[in-house]
């Protein structure tokens, strides 16, 4: 049973700049609705733990790194503003604030310090300590899946459970590849794939299925990431880490995204407008 998840939002935000200077790219706001179904706007990342509490979890684990205070502060109740809020006669701000503060209380939250970005890999080695010898889910912190009742979390948990994986991840098909980890395998089910190579970015790319940063692992992944070689920039890549468990002769699969369900990045501007178009979508269903 899946308790955990680990939340990388380490990263710099540089496609970004300037306003990620101060303002963590996980912080940035896109559409949603609230509690009471009325529009809203609120952080990727908080869509994101909402999701994963959809799923059913109730321990996580944010990794962040210096100039991320903000995500701190937002993940830290502070019901006198929601009384405050009530006293002005704003129920429904209220209403909604007090929602995600009772999600909060229910749940246990561990901050991991990753000092300088030094790759997605070594943010989840990081959280070792938080997993111990669970399964678990990592959920990147600028990266989400629109679907119904977070179908995209229970497919791949289906999946990882029923194919006996040592780790699964979701795939989309793209146009250009080059810019995301991408897979190749056999289909082993519909939709399902047993991965036999995963590369980041490859500059010949043996197929267009690329990795949305969605996993489930065992802890076995831990240990492939102890001894992956880090990249020239002094980066740790969790992609290296998970082919070294298809080098071990481990099952990893590979999970389509369904159809009516669209995935949201904000790494970069185009990413982060289309974002904004897709969340505000929502608001007119």
């Amino acid at each position: 049973m899946i308790r955990k998840a680990i939340i990388p939002a380490a990263g710099l935000g540089t496609r970004l700049l300037p306003t990620t200077k101060e303002m963590p790219k996980e912080m940035l706001p896109v559409f949603d609705k609230d509690v009471n179904g009325q529009g809203c706007i609120k952080p990727l990342l908080q869509l994101v733990f909402e999701q994963l509490y959809q799923f059913g979890l109730r321990e996580f684990c944010f990794v962040v790194g210096r100039g991320k205070r903000a995500i701190e502060d937002h993940f830290t109740q502070d019901y006198g503003f929601v009384e405050m809020l009530k006293s002005h006669g704003r129920n429904d701000l209220a209403t909604s604030l007090e929602s995600f503060y009772q999600k909060l209380d229910n749940s246990a939250i561990t901050w991991v310090n990753q000092p300088e970005p030094m790759g997605f890999g070594d943010a989840v080695l990081r959280a070792e300590p938080f997993v111990g010898n669970e399964e678990f889910i990592v959920n990147a912190g600028d990266t989400s899946i629109l679907s119904e009742g977070a179908s995209h979390l229970k497919r791949l948990a289906r999946v990882y459970e029923e194919f006996s994986c040592d780790a699964a991840l979701i795939v989309h098909e793209v146009d250009d590849p080059r810019k995301y980890g991408v897979v190749s395998g056999t289909e082993v089910a519909d939709g399902v794939f047993k991965v036999n190579e995963i590369v980041e970015k490859p500059e010949k790319p043996a197929s267009n299925l690329a990795v949305i940063p969605i996993y489930v692992f065992h802890p076995t992944i831990f240990k492939a990431l102890e001894v992956t070689k880090k990249s020239k920039g002094g980066e740790r890549q969790l992609t290296d880490g998970i082919q070294n468990l298809v080098n071990w002769g481990l099952k990893v699969c590979a999970v389509k995204s369904g159809k009516d369900e669209i995935d949201i990045d904000i790494g970069g501007p185009d990413t982060y407008w289309r974002a904004l178009e897709e969340t505000y979508k929502i608001l007119r269903l």
